[in-house]
């Protein structure tokens, strides 16, 4: 929709330097990495200045410093744009996003802003390192929300009003939100 051809450079220029993409305007988008592709991903979708941009696992297979490089960009833009992030990457919600919302079976289970969907299970949150073979027993008769291995042992996420014997107090995160919250509405997320 930009018929100067002028315009049409200074556009593109200028998308080029905001993605931080400048230095590299002479190679083949072949030849790009995963994280250079998503920015230049991004300067399209800003051809035309629009007012929403829906970006889907945006730092998905991406290194770590691009994963960063990554977030400052959609950081940049969204002073000036909405941007709306779907992704499983909770980490990316909680350092990008100043609202969520949770899906699951296709309707908004969740939402609000992340530090205050993770006050709500402050003192509700317990933890627990167990052995394998000793998971199922533990488990037994408790709100387990999610487990994760860590140092080659499980690490149990429960969620109840009174600490249960055995487990220490555990700082709730967003990723505990998600799974309560899809386990409160049956949708099973335990493997």
């Amino acid at each position: 929709g930009i018929s100067s051809k002028s315009e049409r450079k200074a556009v593109v220029e200028a998308l080029l330097h905001q993605t931080n993409l400048w230095d590299v305007r002479d190679r083949a988008i072949e030849s790009f990495s995963g994280g250079m592709r998503q920015r230049f991903g991004i300067a399209q979708a800003l051809i035309g200045d629009p007012k929403l941009i829906i970006v889907d696992e945006p730092t998905a297979g991406l290194d770590p410093a691009e994963r960063r490089r990554f977030h400052r960009l959609l950081a940049r833009i969204g002073r000036d744009v909405v941007i709306i992030l779907s992704t499983h990457i909770v980490e990316d919600v909680a350092d990008l996003c100043p609202r969520v919302a949770i899906m699951g079976k296709g309707r908004i289970l969740e939402s609000g802003a992340p530090s205050e969907l993770v006050a709500g299970y402050r003192g509700r949150l317990w933890e627990r390192f167990v052995e394998d073979e000793e998971e199922a027993a533990v488990s037994e008769g408790l709100h387990v929300i999610s487990t994760a291995l860590s140092e080659g042992r499980t690490q149990l996420r429960v969620l109840a009003d009174a600490q249960p014997e055995g487990f220490d107090a555990a700082e709730p995160t967003l990723e505990d939100v998600y799974f309560a919250t899809l386990d409160a509405n049956g949708i099973e997320v335990l493997v």
